[in-house]
């Protein structure tokens, strides 16, 4: 059996700088191919990381549970296993890793200040400062369930909202449409110069 175990694999759920997440996630379930001896692993402590070696690629599905002051519900993802790249360019290196990873940013409104106090004073965790003269309501004092889904002018962190305009996006889709009509009256011409010298060929 162990002549078919071709790779080493590595899944693993980590912040976007390698930050430690115990601050934030408490355990991490991983779920396997149900042809591992035990394809459900429990990480209940930081790195939240799994190796396993294998020969195929499968999904694998995770879910993430938070402390209770950060967030009661829990996250579940799936992530594909790749242990080959997606394009063949010969044999592959064993000291050349295939690395496949997906982004997602996770946010808590309305924090428990145990919560706050955990995070901020967390020595992995860097807060960026607010702007002079900025300041946050404190958690719970603006009921955002209650304005209306869209609706941002009341938000306190409307003024660093990306700004969309009807008429931008109108002038950036014609120009880009008068782009492709000239790529394409380019590509015409060439293909006539072509069919009109075929020796060349």
């Amino acid at each position: 059996m162990c002549r078919y175990l071709t790779h080493n694999w590595t899944v693993y759920v980590r912040g976007a700088t390698n930050e430690d997440l115990g601050v934030v996630v408490k355990k991490v379930i991983f779920k396997l191919h149900p042809s591992f001896k035990t394809p459900t692993r429990v990480v209940d402590s930081p790195p939240f990381t799994l190796s396993e070696c294998g020969w195929g690629e499968f999904k694998i599905d995770i879910t993430i549970f938070f402390h209770a002051d950060a967030c009661d519900r829990k996250l579940q993802l799936s992530h594909l296993l790749k242990l080959n790249p997606d394009i063949y360019t010969g044999p592959q290196s064993p000291n050349v890793p295939v690395v496949t990873e997906s982004y997602n940013e996770i946010l808590f409104p309305d924090p428990l200040h145990s919560f706050l106090s955990r995070v901020y004073n967390h020595p992995a965790v860097h807060v960026s400062k607010l702007p002079l003269g900025f300041n946050l309501p404190p958690p719970g004092v603006a009921d955002y369930n209650k304005i209306k889904k869209g609706h941002t002018k009341d938000h306190p962190l409307s003024p660093w909202f990306l700004k969309f305009s009807d008429a931008d996006e109108l002038f950036k889709l014609t120009a880009t449409r008068h782009k492709v009509q000239a790529d394409i009256a380019e590509l015409k011409r060439q293909l006539l110069m072509v069919d009109a010298k075929p020796e060349q060929f």
